[in-house]
């Protein structure tokens, strides 16, 4: 069996016993236990000299190899293009963009130090998969160096359409990159198509449909299979853990807090992604709209900050701070405070708790990839009393879930509605569409995710079998 090789912008513990929680990190880990191989990339640390030592370090049949990064690749890399431009790109917004050519050349310089210490780690049998918008040139730079293994890609952010694409300058290069790969995956249907519509408008490549199978996409001397793969969590384990969980002193406490009242739950990262200040805007609309409401239901927002170093994010945690206090000062009563505003983490087992109280989960990104919160909310229910997940339509998740009330999050008494409509459905219709969201996540967990991608990537030819077929 060939051997897996994963790249991504950071690498969880290899450890046993600290594994992180995270659905990728879970999903490498059994492929990676399965196949054998190595787990590439940033060590996390920042460092006065220059980036690339390389530390090993060996657990049974993984590998996990990590390089440093000087503060000025991380500057220019990480907070530079990837955080800085691509992100804000992929998420549709564009006002937010600063493109530099010192941020892209560093983007480049960081991508072909990747490639630089992984080639000799590769054997010629090797399948390699890279993850996400960091690391987007990797399979280039390893084509160059004349590297012929089959090559996997996937993105874990959304894929814009064409004409949000075109807004940054070296959106060519980007795509060109892209064609490197054997395999290129995305959560979407809607991702795959904006990615075939660039490829026949701007690079007059050819798209053809496979159906279930995905697109053959021939561009730039290249043949790829791009194919939407929608990302799921461990769905069976989240179960567990939510039963379990919902005996724990963080959910008694919880709910002894509520004192009866309904619960309303959203948990983001602190990001202008999530649509947090839209979602508080619809709370309030909520509190406005059904006045009857007020003192018989209370919203948590857990938001752990992120990015802090960043401008944007650091404005968005003043915004939400001057929001939750304007809507508790209006609201709140001397026994009821309407809306609890977290910046902090919790543990995965005190979440799962807290998802299990919560009548309503509040999942409103204005765009998301895919967005496993809403997928671990529905797994965490009680089936005999479930809650009612209140859906974007424009997370990923959307495109699966369609039992869940769905909503445009750019309109905040529509939101309001969903809500309230949640907070009084009948019991026989919540059980109903908690089943139907339940028999999805069971069939596509996190493991057929993996599996599939594995296998699309496993049937890409070798260099000698194209060899062969051409002679």
């Amino acid at each position: 069996m060939a051997r897996l090789v994963v790249v991504s912008n950071r690498v969880a513990p290899i450890e046993e016993g600290k594994q992180q929680a995270g659905g990728l990190a879970v999903a490498v880990m059994a492929a990676l236990k399965k196949t054998g191989g190595v787990w590439f990339g940033w060590s996390g640390e920042t460092v006065d000299a220059d980036s690339g030592e390389l530390t090993i370090a060996r657990a049974g049949a993984i590998t996990r190899a990590t390089i440093d990064l000087s503060r000025r690749d991380y500057d220019e890399y990480y907070n530079g293009f990837a955080n800085s431009v691509l992100w804000p790109l992929f998420h549709y917004r564009i006002g937010l963009l600063s493109f530099s050519r010192r941020t892209w050349e560093g983007y480049l310089r960081v991508n072909a130090l990747f490639a630089e210490k992984l080639a000799p780690l590769l054997r010629g049998s090797d399948m390699v998969w890279v993850h996400d918008y960091h690391l987007i040139p990797v399979g280039e730079r390893l084509r160059e160096r004349g590297l012929e293994n089959p090559m996997g890609f996937f993105l874990h952010t959304p894929w814009p359409a064409p004409e949000v694409l075109i807004a940054v300058p070296t959106h060519a290069a980007l795509v060109k990159a892209m064609c490197a790969y054997d395999v290129v995956g995305f959560h979407t249907e809607s991702d795959l198509h904006s990615f075939a519509n660039y490829i026949r408008d701007e690079t007059g490549g050819t798209v053809e449909h496979l159906g279930e199978e995905g697109m053959r996409i021939r561009a730039y001397g290249r043949t790829v299979l791009a194919r939407a793969f929608p990302i799921s969590i461990d769905t069976g384990a989240m179960t567990a853990v939510a039963q379990q969980a919902g005996r724990t002193v963080a959910a008694r406490r919880l709910r002894e807090s509520l004192v009866g009242r309904d619960l309303i739950i959203g948990v983001d990262r602190l990001d202008y992604s999530k649509g947090l200040p839209q979602r508080f805007e619809a709370f309030q609309c909520l509190l406005d709209n059904y006045p009857e409401l007020r003192g018989k239901v209370s919203f948590m927002q857990i938001a752990p900050p992120s990015r802090s170093d960043v401008p944007e994010y650091a404005a968005i945690r003043r915004e939400l701070e001057a929001a939750a206090g304007h809507i508790n000062g209006r609201f709140a009563d001397f026994d009821w405070v309407p809306l609890r505003y977290l910046n902090k983490s919790f543990s995965q087992k005190a979440l799962a708790g807290f998802f299990r109280t919560a009548r309503i989960g509040l999942v409103t990104p204005l765009r998301d990839g895919m967005n496993l919160v809403a997928k671990e909310y529905v797994a965490c229910q009680d089936p005999d009393d479930p809650g009612v997940l209140v859906l974007s339509r424009f997370a990923g998740a959307a495109a699966e879930m369609r039992e869940a009330l769905i909503v445009n999050p750019f309109d905040a008494e529509g939101v309001a509605d969903a809500i309230q409509r949640g907070l009084t459905m009948r019991l026989e219709e919540r059980r109903e569409r908690h089943a139907a969201l339940m028999a999805h996540l069971r069939r596509w967990d996190i493991v057929r995710w993996r599996e599939e991608f594995v296998a699309a990537l496993a049937s890409v030819p070798t260099a000698a079998e194209r060899r062969r077929n051409i002679a």
